[in-house]
């Protein structure tokens, strides 16, 4: 594992004005209150950022607004992927000289290529930018899935081969990927898509991408330090909350999420068409489940986190 990248992995939505313009100033706040929450390393735009909403220079101006707003206090992956090798060679280039630490990078998705052609995809993207790989693994949304044969050359032949976003959310599949990490001796992160430590880091995982500390950072990290200290009793207590308020935030993803973040005095505007927002039913739910999971009574309210917490690591 490597521990440089263990921990709760902040990943931002992308924040809109009323024109529908991306606001940059409010995602440098969101920046700073994920930094200050106690988020280890910052990935921007995954799909939480509505990545395949935006267009290739709200992507480039965004992952220099990122590192920017960072300002060196943890590592800043910028994520690339595109359907064409090409095109995500050209926005890693642009966030390595941007200053980012590396990319994230998904296998090329609708062509449904070959193991050669995905593995050529990564070294291409990699070699051209020079910086660190999080490979993120996600066949559901790609139906391409990174294999563990295909994952096995990847650790052989890319050298800045940092951490992993496992997303297919199967148990036997992560507890592989861990496994094959720790046969092969490499120093890579094995990261949870959601919430899910309680099962994940038991068996070789290193923390999640999170998209829950953007509502709920507190809970995130404490049930993360449950899980890493092995207090089993404390950890199932919490893994249920966070459970449950994953599930809402993953109903009508990222929309549900903006409005819990203008819930709790962190408003970032709305989602881009196709997605939807909120119905006045949906918005009473989030508020009764909120309540429940007690976040409105546990959590800051604004921009101004309550400190950045030393998490430990494995």
């Amino acid at each position: 594992m490597n521990k440089n990248y263990a921990g709760i992995i902040g990943s931002p939505v992308t924040p809109f004005n009323p024109d529908n313009t991306v606001d940059f100033d409010t995602f440098e706040k969101q920046v700073n209150f994920l930094v200050e929450s106690g988020a280890r390393v910052l990935v921007h735009p995954m799909h939480i950022g509505e990545s395949v909403n935006l267009t290739g220079d709200e992507r480039r101006t965004l992952a220099r607004v990122l590192v920017s707003a960072a300002g060196g206090r943890v590592p800043t992956f910028v994520h690339v992927s595109y359907a064409g090798t090409d095109l995500a060679v050209d926005l890693a280039q642009h966030s390595a000289k941007a200053g980012a630490a590396g990319v994230v990078l998904q296998a090329p998705y609708h062509w449904r290529a070959g193991p050669k052609a995905i593995l050529e995809h990564f070294l291409s993207v990699t070699e051209a930018c020079g910086g660190k790989l999080i490979a993120y693994n996600n066949p559901q949304t790609t139906n391409v899935e990174l294999t563990l044969p295909i994952l096995e050359e990847m650790l052989d032949r890319i050298p800045g081969f940092v951490a992993i976003k496992e997303a297919t959310l199967h148990m036997e599949t992560f507890a592989d990927i861990c496994a094959l990490i720790a046969r092969k001796g490499k120093n890579v992160a094995v990261h949870t898509a959601g919430e899910h430590l309680l099962a994940s880091i038991p068996v070789g995982g290193s923390g999640c991408v999170s998209g829950c500390s953007e509502v709920a950072p507190r809970l995130v990290q404490e049930l993360y330090q449950a899980c890493v200290c092995a207090d089993i009793e404390k950890a199932r207590e919490l893994q249920c909350k966070v459970g449950r308020l994953l599930k809402v935030m993953r109903h009508n993803y990222p929309s549900t999420i903006k409005y819990a973040m203008e819930l709790m005095g962190r408003p970032v505007g709305l989602s881009r068409k196709p997605l939807l927002p909120p119905t006045a039913e949906e918005k009473a739910w989030v508020k009764r489940e909120l309540t429940a999971v007690g976040v409105f009574e546990s959590e800051p309210r604004g921009w101004r986190a309550a400190g950045r917490s030393e998490q430990t690591l494995l």
